[in-house]
């Protein structure tokens, strides 16, 4: 293809891309396509060996001509990956492992008959369903952020051009750069990084700036169990470029910078391959389509600092300095990269951005809730059945993303809580689960909506050890450079583990709130000021847990290895010694017990040589061992 140097020229191309997409996805003159999950987590589970796997055993056959085999982004249905799904019939395969290629080749790709035990069956109902449109995790999600993903291969930009991109980027070149502000602002996109600040104006403070200015892509996503930039950025990585380049030509900038953590070699990759391969269409360079937009992407990785995930501390690191936070004003929209006007968006907000300026402000409006518009999406993981990647209207209740979407709580477990926002939020209850998904309403009730991690618990789940493991995290990841985070929340760690040890007071318990307070007032960033949440939250709703492990020194959940311990029970032992040979610091011997006058053989456990590591328990087939 020929470079793009004007608007004529993109509409020509995108026509002649979309036509090949659609005869790929419709099976045009008897072709068909086959089509794998590339998100990291079907990566790691051998998607891209099965690829190959297709690949060897199509070419075998005399097929290669007629079959076309690529990874595409993630599916989103984590828990039933790998996937595999065949064009132009729609057909979805999962938990494809590589010995099952060959019997998808046979039956399907030759024999067109659909293989029936690699089909999803819904838990519901029993009844096997072929088609990913069908699938009740599917079914109440819209696709803005995660536009296309799924679909197109990440690494061809003919397939990108095909399903639309640069055409919001076009459409944003015929109109004056306050004209986009306005549109982005009309739309009410709000930052999904978690702030959830007007993203129009934001734009709006650095427009009026002078000199050189910069748009910089937060891709630094830290909160444990989350990865929706991850996944956006190795789906549809183009999307996001667009939606910098989009801010950058409203802004009056000519660079860009993604930050992205090291740890995402597979979206750091495919980014640099969308980037390369936009530079030599054009569309990345010196008087894109003909204008006098010019613009720049460039890349930087971060170490994976936590604290890097806050503007003002990623900015300094892009700097080359210590990731620490600023205090602010001044805002990086008015001065921060080397002193100049800044816009930082995460990569959620830049995905949506060229949606609304394709579609118009106007449908992405339609979306959502009075103050919170379009969608959002979640990692949904922890105690629920169908763990994954979801995007859905805002205004969806948490009934709906964990029972609807989640395929509720697993082994018949009582729901319990759900943690929203990582460390930076708080755990929401049972009498939460109506309430709507929005920015304003979570912070409402103690949490909040944050980049988008959403971690389920159930009925075994210790929500004193829930806080205290969001605290251990905190205390590694603060930067240290105020005092109310750096020794408060060590403060706040140390009082945890004294409670789950069994050796608090309510005096501790007393000090643990003073101290959270503290911090949230003192605390110089978001990470200090928000650090408390998880405590907060859960001393609100569970404090007769806090108490019970104080006041009685027992653990209502037997999770707190110091507040519990496994027990034999001889009733039910018949002596077979499972469980001794797995215990690894031989705390299981053999006793003689005699109920009734009967001599029988069973086991006990030696308490003080016992580590609690719960080997003898999993291992035993009668269930004669317990949590007490």
């Amino acid at each position: 293809m020929e470079k793009i140097t004007s608007f004529e020229q993109l509409e020509n191309a995108s026509s002649s891309c979309t036509k090949c997409l659609e005869d790929k996805l419709k099976g045009f003159e008897g072709k068909r396509a086959i089509v794998l999950c590339g998100g990291t987590g079907c990566i790691s589970s051998h998607s891209t060996e099965i690829m190959e796997e297709f690949k060897k055993q199509l070419a075998e056959k005399g097929l290669a001509d007629q079959i076309s085999v690529n990874q595409v982004g993630c599916f989103g249905f984590c828990s039933q990956g790998p996937f595999v799904k065949i064009y132009p019939e729609d057909t979805l395969y999962r938990l494809v492992k590589i010995e099952d290629v060959s019997e998808i080749v046979e039956k399907d790709i030759i024999g067109k008959t659909v293989v029936d035990r690699l089909l999803y069956v819904d838990p519901a109902t029993g009844e096997k369903v072929a088609k990913q449109e069908d699938i009740n995790f599917y079914k109440k999600q819209r696709r803005i952020a995660l536009h296309a993903c799924g679909q197109i291969n990440p690494e061809d930009i003919h397939e990108a051009l095909g399903a639309g991109a640069f055409q919001g980027l076009a459409k944003a070149l015929k109109m004056t750069r306050q004209e986009v502000a306005q549109e982005v602002l009309d739309a009410g996109l709000r930052g999904r990084g978690g702030a959830g600040f007007p993203t129009g104006r934001k734009w709006m403070f650095a427009i009026n700036g002078d000199g050189d200015k910069y748009v910089v892509c937060n891709g630094d996503e830290g909160d444990p169990g989350a990865f929706m930039d991850r996944s956006i950025l190795e789906g549809n990585p183009l999307a996001v470029i667009e939606g910098m380049m989009i801010a950058g030509y409203c802004i009056g900038a000519q660079n860009g910078y993604f930050y992205v953590r090291a740890e995402y070699p597979i979206a750091v990759n495919r980014l640099k391959i969308a980037i390369k391969q936009a530079e030599e269409l054009g569309l990345i360079g010196d008087n894109i389509m003909g204008t006098d937009f010019c613009f720049r992407v460039h890349i930087r990785l971060g170490a994976g600092a936590f604290v890097c995930g806050e503007e003002t501390a990623l900015l300094n690191s892009i700097q080359g300095q210590r990731g620490m936070p600023r205090p602010r004003p001044p805002f990086p929209a008015v001065k921060r990269l080397w002193d100049r006007p800044t816009v930082v968006n995460n990569v959620e907000t830049l995905a949506c951005v060229p949606y609304i300026l394709r579609e118009g402000a106007k449908k992405f409006a339609e979306c959502g809730t009075e103050k919170s518009k379009g969608t959002k999406v979640f990692a949904l993981g922890g105690k629920v059945n169908n763990v994954g990647l979801v995007e859905v209207p805002m205004g969806t209740t948490l009934r709906e993303l964990i029972y609807d979407i989640g395929g509720g709580i697993p082994n018949g477990k009582k729901f319990k809580a759900i943690q929203t926002g990582g460390p930076s939020g708080g755990c929401l209850t049972e009498k939460d689960l109506d309430a709507e998904i929005d920015f304003d309403n979570l912070v409402a009730r103690g949490s909040m909506m944050g980049s988008g991690g959403a971690i389920v618990m159930d009925e075994d789940n210790c929500m004193v050890d829930v806080a205290k493991f969001y605290m251990e995290f905190i205390c590694d990841e603060s930067c240290g450079k105020c005092s109310p985070c750096r020794i408060g929340t060590r403060r706040m760690l140390e009082l945890l583990t004294k409670i789950t040890d069994g050796k608090a007071t309510m005096k501790d318990l007393n000090e643990l709130e003073e101290i959270s307070a503290t911090i949230k007032a003192g605390s110089l960033c978001a990470l200090g000021q928000t650090a408390a949440n998880p405590v907060l939250s859960t001393l609100t709703h569970f404090r007769d847990e806090y108490i019970a492990h104080i006041v009685d020194k027992k653990c209502p959940s037997k999770v707190c290895k110091n507040l519990m311990q496994y027990k034999i029970n001889k009733d039910t032992c018949i002596g077979c010694g499972l469980c001794a040979k797995q215990c690894p610091v031989s705390a299981i011997s053999r006793t003689d017990y005699t109920p009734e006058g009967h001599k029988l053989a069973s086991m006990q456990i030696d308490p003080e040589k016992c580590v609690k590591c719960g080997l003898c328990m999993a291992s035993c087939k009668f269930k004669a061992i317990s949590k007490e």
